[in-house]
């Protein structure tokens, strides 16, 4: 038993394989929807944080003994920025800490405007194998609009990069929905990902984020909020296009070529357990869930101390929580849900040994009146109307929170 915090301790390692997650929290620019935990400007700490990064990785080789790494993610922030033999020396430290399989999936972000093909083939002697581009738009319009560093020309030749380097295996990140985007724009952009032929495509609506500059400018009319019923329409449009390219559509911002799932987020969705890594980074582990501190300085320090101590404190995990049986109900069936495979009722029914309907028949029934919500003899799945009101069925599936003492 491993010690977290005082009211958090995770158990010796179930024999399933897992995946593991690096942040790396560097960019360049901080855009303006962007909420994930990022800095601009402290790329001179790279250094030392791939120092943390491989004290971290020791911390928890006991841990994870005996357990197969399926999956190696290396996600920010830039990954990008890092020189590539700092993301070589990660690598060897997870492959020498952890039972990484010989064909574990390896991937890494992007930025279009931070990678040459001699960066990735870099990459691709130190074992990286999947690249996800951040290309967003190809629009130079819409780019400036987003933040991006980045030209469409820019994006073109990153991928043209990525082919010339090896890689077989490239996603494109690209976001619709944007304020004012006529459907014409969100066309474009999307008839020019699907003609470079990528083997995956993750495509997101534009989300307000609380606390980030896009919304601030929203709340003092700068900036039109994105348009719902343009979200809709674009979205609509683009689960039609992509049915008849040959692509997946497997979640519900993802599609994929036959055998391409991005198989390191397939764990999240089908709430397998997997270990961060990284100043920010969440895990879930042996019955627990817990993340690291935010801050890349305070991470650093915290895992020296840890690393230095006697008794086994993991000093740099910020919070924690042991995972009840009702916790892990109702997030195996939004995560699934969020599938487009969906929920397996006879698995769920076998692992939590309650019925998926004994738990949350009344919702469930509630939501496929509305159309949202359709059941085969052995799954029950969003609707293609489902997958736009996702988020209102998801609401309702939460406990109710606690009152206030």
């Amino acid at each position: 038993m491993y010690l977290i915090r005082s009211d958090v301790t995770i158990q010796p390692a179930a024999a399933d394989s897992i995946g593991i997650y690096v942040h790396i929290p560097f960019c360049t620019a901080k855009c303006g929807y962007c909420d994930f935990n990022s800095y601009a400007g402290h790329e001179h700490l790279i250094p030392s944080y791939t120092t943390a990064l491989t004290l971290e990785a020791g911390l928890w080789r006991e841990a994870l003994a005996g357990r197969e790494v399926e999956s190696i993610f290396f996600g920010g922030g830039t990954p990008s920025l890092n020189p590539p033999d700092e993301m070589a020396s990660v690598v060897d430290t997870l492959r020498a800490n952890f039972g990484v399989s010989a064909d574990a999936e390896i991937s890494l972000e992007s930025n279009p405007g931070s990678v040459t093909r001699e960066y990735l083939r870099a990459l691709r002697t130190a074992g990286f194998n999947r690249l996800s581009i951040g290309v967003q738009s190809f629009d130079d319009e819409e780019l400036v609009t987003l933040d991006r560093i980045h030209t469409a020309e820019d994006a073109r030749r990153a991928y043209a990069a990525a082919r010339e380097a090896g890689f077989d295996n490239v996603n494109l990140d690209l976001i619709f929905g944007l304020p004012e985007q006529p459907l014409e724009a969100w066309q474009r952009s999307l008839e020019e990902a699907i003609a470079l032929a990528p083997e995956h495509l993750s495509l997101y609506a534009l989300t307000v984020e609380d606390g980030t500059p896009l919304a601030r400018d929203i709340a003092r009319g700068r900036t039109p909020a994105p348009d719902p019923d343009a979200q809709a329409e674009q979205y609509e449009w683009t689960q039609d296009r992509l049915a008849r390219t040959g692509y997946e559509h497997y979640e519900i911002s993802n599609w994929s070529r036959p055998g391409k799932r991005c198989r390191h987020n397939l764990i999240y969705w089908q709430q397998r357990e997997y270990l961060g890594l990284g100043a920010g980074a969440h895990s879930h582990l042996n019955g627990a869930r817990f993340s690291t501190v935010l801050l890349p300085d305070r991470y650093m320090a915290l895992v020296a101390e840890s690393a230095e101590a006697a008794d086994g404190r993991m000093r740099h995990i910020l919070e924690g929580e042991t995972i009840t049986p009702a916790m892990a109900m109702v997030d195996a069936l939004i995560l699934g849900l969020r599938l487009v495979d969906g929920v397996d009722t006879g698995a769920f029914a076998r692992r939590f040994g309650r019925s998926v309907d004994d738990v949350y028949g009344d919702v469930l029934d509630e939501f496929a009146t509305y159309g949202i919500l359709e059941r085969t003899p052995t799954h029950i799945c969003l609707t293609r109307r489902g997958r736009l009101l996702a988020n209102e069925l998801f609401l309702r599936l939460l406990p109710e929170p606690a009152p206030a003492a």
